[in-house]
């Protein structure tokens, strides 16, 4: 006899859930195919990796002391001595650089595929926040393993914004918690981490999720659609599901076989090591600060630097207002341009951090 213990639990939950209306709209739901439909799953992709930090940074932070006197000591223990302890921190850190590399390349194809025109104007602006908010995950928990690379790398990033005028030494001492980096700034970030961020970026994802749903994804100014569409439930969500396992794989041999290192105890009173360097996703940041000359007409080269970030993230989160020709569905070679430039312009100064010294 056929069990009806399935169709029985579906009717439970309907009766007290809006599931069938929910199935409903996720089966008529079409994703529109055409030659640039494969950059649509890196959303998804870096969704997947996000939810991978949660779990894991859930299981870290058990065994997780945030202090200067126990943070290294902690972290060594979950790396030697707590069973999969090492995977965990691996996967961890490996699904962070892995989460920022598919986010950048979903935002730059949502750009160059101007997605970002009217209606969809908001599904930009708060994929771009999404960006700020991951790019503040990987600069607070940097620190937490409280090892030397970490201190410093740390003690360097928050002595940047000081330039900026009027927020900047309030912004870092409120960082740190006070002058020098200790136990009231690894608890801070420790506090933004794993408190602050992640409610923040929850909210964020699920407006950013809900704005797709209703107005679906958009298709490239003047490109042909292929009939039939996709339907999302169950085949782009499927499809979606094999570029998941594609990142789990991926995520998995990274973690395996380039186990995620620990350095040395941090020693507050030592030099810093030569040659110290953020991770990749802040060395355009970095190798900015080392182009610009120490002064300019009187001007700190470092504040003209910081300035022009924070213009250029203004601009970048304004495109969809400032992009009048995508709006009305013409082509917009100016924004384009900018775009590419921009690209690279940063893999020209990731290559160059890495290959100096």
């Amino acid at each position: 006899m056929k069990s009806d213990s399935g169709s029985g639990l579906y009717k439970w939950l309907d009766e007290r859930l809006p599931v069938r209306e929910v199935v409903d709209y996720l089966s008529k739901k079409v994703v529109p195919r055409h030659k640039h439909s494969f950059w649509y799953y890196l959303g998804g992709l870096t969704l997947f990796f996000f939810v991978i930090q949660i779990i894991t940074g859930l299981l870290l932070s058990i065994y997780y002391k945030p202090s200067p006197d126990e943070a290294y000591e902690s972290v060594r223990t979950i790396v030697n001595e707590v069973p999969f302890g090492w995977l965990i921190r691996s996967l961890h850190s490996w699904a962070a650089n892995l989460m920022v590399g598919a986010l950048f390349i979903h935002m730059f194809s949502v750009f160059l595929m101007k997605s970002y025109r009217k209606p969809r104007e908001l599904m930009w602006v708060s994929g771009v926040l999404l960006l700020f908010l991951i790019l503040g995950f990987g600069f607070t928990g940097y620190l937490l393993p409280w090892d030397t690379m970490a201190y410093f790398a740390t003690l360097i990033g928050t002595e940047i914004p000081k330039t900026v005028p009027i927020i900047g030494d309030w912004g870092v001492s409120l960082l740190k918690g006070g002058d020098e980096i200790g136990a009231e700034t690894l608890t801070r970030m420790y506090s933004i981490h794993i408190i602050i961020l992640p409610l923040i970026t929850i909210m964020a994802v699920s407006f950013h999720l809900l704005v797709n749903q209703v107005l679906g994804s958009s298709v490239p100014i003047g490109t042909v659609v292929k009939q039939p569409p996709i339907r999302f439930f169950p085949n782009f969500l499927y499809r979606d599901v094999i570029s998941w396992t594609i990142g789990l794989i991926a995520l998995l041999g990274l973690a395996i076989l380039l186990p995620w290192g620990l350095g040395e105890k941090a020693d507050p009173l030592a030099s810093a090591p030569v040659g110290i360097k953020p991770e990749w996703y802040f060395l355009p940041l970095f190798q900015s600060l080392k182009f610009a000359p120490s002064n300019i007409f009187g001007i700190s080269g470092e504040l003209l630097t910081n300035l022009l970030v924070g213009v250029l993230s203004i601009v970048w989160l304004s495109i969809p207002f400032l992009d009048r020709k995508a709006s009305r569905e013409e082509q917009s070679p100016l924004f384009t341009t900018f775009g590419i430039l921009l690209i690279l312009y940063l893999l020209v100064t990731i290559t160059m951090a890495y290959t100096t010294a």
